[in-house]
């Protein structure tokens, strides 16, 4: 049987799992021509699901025929670089290539393409479709790239762009055939031009939705074809739930407990740690300053539990964690850390086990001075006092690198099921 596991690409839609309520609350924008943005950071399986939006089968089971929806998929990550011309030229032409099969419409849309293309040349091919029952499924992925300005770009024609697109949603005549899906790495109301306090922001048509981990019964049942059971509790264990990490996990694992595999156990954790590192990669870059010392100082915390008998304390720092929820909360919705609920308040910990080494390398990798240099950071969430504490405690750490690296092991308890 071919591997189940597609890491570092969309999942087929017939391989797709879970996210029943997301794909019910799209469904439920899409027949009623109105507008959806899903957002999730990296790796939480945008592209997966604008794949399962769009697939005939997820059509059929909401209602639609197929044959009434012409459906076009891209990433604005793909016209480079953005520009609103090369927007409605890339979802005219698209358009166009979908209509193959209906030579009649299709003619009388292509001349469209022949001179400059505007979001007026789109508004023209929806009248079109829909003189002949249909309406155009628009599904964006990577709608940032519209969102940030370029060489070619002004956030002038940023803002003229947007105001188009709502138009052209809600406005329109020809809205009603029209449904605009679009994918963001954060709520489209922090992305972008301030709106206009005298109008309704360029985002109010679309409805909110975020992507988050995965839960433990959909866990399970995408791992369902992993063998024994308690194989699959270590990858949900390794992973925290992230598709992209339980994509890669579940592929690896899948071709390495094969009869005719004989990958060994290190083999197996040094693979795992390089085709996930770009994913953490990603999410620390995209952190800003505060939240990069929030997650150090969730790491530090979580490696003072693992070491016995040091005479350094980071005591009081959890209880000053939580009165930072607003930046704790967001670093929560992409999926980075969970929180749990204790007799003492809310405890922050990573989503996986992998993420907490990698910002515990980047602490030890900095140089000396990363207190120093980090000191604006530090002291909007921590006393000078507490800060020593941390600096002491870090350079503990890189006096102790055997006790640092004890503390990090992550995947023990998969190696009974690798070749001895």
């Amino acid at each position: 049987m071919a591997n189940p596991f597609f890491p570092g690409k969309p999942v087929p839609p017939e391989h797709f799992v879970g996210r029943t309520s997301e794909v019910n609350f799209a469904f439920d924008q899409i027949c009623n021509r109105s507008h959806f943005a899903i957002w999730g950071g990296p790796g939480m399986g945008k592209s997966s699901f604008l794949r399962k939006l769009g697939s005939e089968q997820a059509l059929r089971k909401h209602g639609i025929d197929p044959s009434e929806v012409v459906i076009v998929l891209f990433s604005c990550e793909n016209i480079i670089p953005f520009t609103p011309a090369g927007f409605w030229h890339k979802v005219l032409t698209l358009l166009c290539e979908q209509l193959n099969s209906e030579p009649q419409l299709q003619a009388e849309i292509k001349p469209l393409l022949e001179r400059t293309v505007t979001n007026d040349s789109l508004r023209q091919a929806l009248r079109k479709l829909g003189r002949k029952g249909k309406f155009l499924l628009l599904l964006v992925d990577d709608f940032d790239a519209a969102l940030v300005s370029n060489n070619q770009y002004t956030e002038a024609e940023m803002e003229t762009f947007l105001a188009q697109c709502r138009s052209l949603a809600v406005h329109a005549e020809e809205s009603q055939y029209l449904s605009m899906i679009v994918t963001s790495l954060e709520p489209l109301s922090q992305l972008g031009p301030k709106p206009n306090p005298h109008a309704s922001p360029w985002y109010n048509h679309y409805l909110f939705q975020s992507l988050k981990l995965f839960t433990t019964n959909q866990l399970v049942q995408i791992l369902n074809i992993i063998r024994p059971p308690t194989l699959r509790s270590e990858i949900i264990n390794i992973t925290g739930g992230h598709p992209s990490l339980v994509q890669t996990a579940g592929f690896l694992i899948y071709a390495n407990t094969q009869p005719e595999s004989n990958t060994s156990f290190d083999t197996f954790a040094e693979t795992f740690e390089r085709d996930t590192q770009h994913i953490f990669q990603t999410i620390w870059t995209r952190c800003n300053p505060t939240e990069q010392a929030l997650l150090m100082l969730i790491a530090l915390l979580d490696m003072e539990g693992h070491i016995e008998h040091q005479k350094f304390s980071l005591s009081g720092i959890e209880r000053i964690l939580t009165q930072h929820r607003r930046w704790l909360s967001t670093l929560e919705d992409r999926g980075v850390i969970i929180s749990s609920s204790t007799g003492t308040g809310t405890l922050y910990s990573f989503t996986s086990s992998l993420m907490k080494k990698w910002v515990t390398e980047e602490i030890l990798s900095t140089s000396d001075n990363l207190i120093r240099d980090r000191e604006k950071e530090f002291l909007n969430l921590i006393s000078h006092g507490q800060m020593k504490q941390v600096g002491e405690f870090i350079n503990w750490l890189k006096n102790h690198p055997d006790t640092v690296k004890e503390g990090l092991v992550w995947i023990t308890k998969i190696l009974p099921f690798f070749p001895q």
